[in-house]
């Protein structure tokens, strides 16, 4: 049943996507964590992967519209790569027990009710930044831009190999933040493809640290991409900006489910064993 499971989670997130561009990791790895009991490292890996392959169709569709800023890829991946290769190694010294647990779960929590929050404000934002193009006047020197640009990659690609959860609505909030006067379509482009980047680089290095299960990345993608599909028709015929609403306001329920279950205390070695113990008994008198 869990094949079935990882399938119908897919199509739900896939349409969830499909409709409103939102949606993805920051949906899927606490879907997997809250509602499946997927281990966090293992949740967090096979979204990585997940969504390098489900996220390939659409660059590839940009780039042949010409809608990609490769310069801005460039400039993100020259901070994102590092960081992403670094965040695997600390991520490989720890102890794959309740501190990494903790520490993804803390992540998530917090990338998902950010991803919140922009997806439901983004308009103002946008609105605000886009007159102004402080970043982008005359008088701005491209040297703070590009810097700035590697900046935001190096957190990005810190936040992603930790949580999967960043790549796609923090990346863009960074985007127009940075180029204000840039065509959005192109921004829409540019981060799509820097998130396929770094999350095949991301995901690779967790499937190194044995935190991929192919078997479930197999069946979330059979219910994924007919759900993207499905939710991209369904949209047509329905306001996007309350479909953004509604699944910015399960992000939040969402993101705090994640974060309450983060802060609660683990279980002492006592309580654990005494479960086992009694695991282990009732087995017994069976």
């Amino acid at each position: 049943m869990h094949g079935i499971g990882y399938t119908l989670a897919g199509l739900l997130v896939g349409a969830a996507v499909g409709a409103t561009g939102v949606g993805g990791g920051s949906l899927m790895t606490p879907v997997l964590i809250l509602f499946y009991g997927v281990a966090p490292a293992l949740a967090v890996g096979t979204d990585l992967l997940f969504a390098a392959i489900s996220k390939s169709f659409a660059v590839w569709l940009h780039r042949r519209n010409g809608s990609v800023d490769w310069r801005i890829v460039a400039w993100q991946a020259a901070g994102s790569v590092p960081a992403v290769l670094v965040t695997l190694l600390w991520l490989k010294s720890l102890d794959h027990g309740v501190t990494l647990d903790r520490l993804i779960k803390l992540t998530l929590s917090g990338a998902i009710v950010i991803t919140a929050l922009f997806t439901l404000f983004q308009e103002a934002i946008a609105g605000r930044l886009r007159p102004s193009a402080r970043l982008n006047s005359p008088k701005h020197d491209p040297r703070w831009q590009r810097g700035l640009t590697v900046a935001s990659g190096v957190l990005i690609g810190t936040v992603v190999t930790i949580s999967s959860v960043g790549a796609g609505v923090i990346g863009m909030m960074l985007l127009l933040l940075l180029y204000p006067r840039h065509e959005p379509i192109k921004l829409v482009g540019s981060d799509l493809a820097h998130a396929v980047l770094i999350t095949a680089i991301a995901g690779l290095g967790h499937a190194r640290l044995g935190t991929v299960d192919y078997s479930m990345l197999g069946w979330l993608l059979i219910g994924a991409l007919p759900g993207i599909w499905l939710g991209s028709r369904f949209a047509f015929g329905l306001d996007g900006r309350t479909l953004k609403q509604a699944v910015a306001g399960l992000l939040l329920v969402v993101g705090g489910t994640t974060l309450y279950k983060a802060l609660l205390p683990p279980e002492t070695p006592a309580v654990v064993a005494s479960g086992a113990a009694a695991r282990t008994a009732n087995a017994e008198m069976r």
